[in-house]
């Protein structure tokens, strides 16, 4: 697996719709539900493995579209 920093994962919810709310990004889906996503102020750390993919179950989206939404830039 690719490894992906903060910063990374930052820019991927960014480009997922999600806002900025103090140091957690959050997203509200059409049903009203609100998906907070906690992120490091580390911008350049690689976020460990197993913390990584707790934060793509947070945010409900698959590695694959993580990584998808980092190359439109």
């Amino acid at each position: 697996m690719s490894t992906a920093t903060y910063g990374d994962f930052r820019v991927a919810l960014r480009r997922a719709g999600f806002a900025l709310v103090r140091s957690r990004r959050d997203k509200v889906l059409p049903t009203g539900e609100i998906l907070p996503v906690q992120l490091s102020h580390q911008y350049g750390r690689d976020v460990p493995t197993r913390l990584f993919h707790q934060m793509l179950h947070q945010a409900r989206v698959t590695q694959a579209k993580f990584f998808e939404l980092l190359r439109q830039g």
